[in-house]
């Protein structure tokens, strides 16, 4: 993908960017002043780092990425002193687009492992956690969260301000314009919650006991006809306060946008199907 050691001789490359022990810097590639590579970071051809970007060691940015340029927000005040930071271990593949944050001494901020596939974007101000895969040509407005172990589908388009709980999945062409609640499955546009994400939490090793919990706590929050108040009431009142079960009631109970709403008339609810079958997962 890259030179064998170091910049390629056609890399611009400059003199005050910091490059660690084994960085590789691809063809016709440009690297800023202020960016920081780790220890065997891989940059492919054709890539631009620009202004503040700090990059975890072991990661890799594809051919044709750009990251670290200017946010796309009319408010934004060229010179302002903000950044990109991207966790150790992570991949951005062909052409995915990073910008920096908004505001002086802030950053636009990417976990450890996390995998943003070909053509993805990731705006302004955003905070992605570790292990968050973004499949090809999804869109993250400025300002949204997405928590550890989340996968967002592609095609789909992210709502600013919004935000993805833990080890959501978020199915491909969806539109995002409310919270999407930890371990959840949301698919549509706008996007309503199908279920719990069984598969991916059995991946991440939650045990069968705790993903029952959390699709009870789905049928009281989603089945029941009970505004998500009172179905938070009753998921305190009926339900063990396990780890997960508290971080979903919490998520919830932060929410300014509100959570994506139930199924419309007719749609498909997948959280019935045995937990030993493993629902599909858009």
């Amino acid at each position: 993908m890259t030179a064998p050691d170091g910049p390629h001789p056609t890399a611009v490359v400059d003199p005050r960017a910091q490059l660690g022990t084994g960085a590789r810097v691809g063809a016709y590639s440009i690297i800023g002043p202020e960016v920081a590579l780790g220890d065997g970071v891989e940059v492919g051809h054709h890539v631009v780092l620009e202004g503040r970007v700090m990059v975890g060691a072991g990661s890799r940015i594809g051919h044709g990425s750009v990251v670290g340029s200017p946010p796309q927000d009319l408010k934004f005040k060229d010179g302002t002193p903000s950044g990109v930071r991207i966790g150790e271990g992570t991949t951005l593949r062909e052409y995915v687009t990073v910008h920096r944050a908004t505001q002086p001494g802030t950053w636009t901020t990417i976990g450890r492992g996390c995998l943003l596939m070909s053509m993805s974007h990731v705006a302004h101000d955003c905070r992605l956690g570790d292990g968050v895969i973004v499949i090809n040509y999804a869109g993250i407005t400025g300002h949204c969260e997405i928590d550890e172990g989340a996968t967002v589908g592609g095609l789909t388009g992210v709502h600013p301000f919004c935000r993805i709980g833990a080890y959501a999945y978020v199915g491909g062409c969806s539109k995002i314009t409310a919270d999407v609640p930890p371990y959840t499955i949301v698919d549509g546009a706008p996007a309503t919650a199908r279920g719990i994400n069984v598969l991916g939490l059995r991946r991440s090793g939650v045990g069968a006991e705790d993903r029952q919990l959390l699709r009870v706590a789905f049928r009281m929050l989603y089945r029941s006809g009970l505004a998500p108040r009172g179905a938070l009431d009753r998921i305190r009142d009926e339900l063990p306060a396990t780890p997960h079960i508290v971080r979903l009631v919490q998520f919830i109970e932060a929410s300014k946008r509100g959570i994506c709403g139930p199924p419309r008339t007719g749609e498909d609810v997948r959280d019935d199907a045995p937990d030993d079958q493993g629902e599909r997962v858009f």
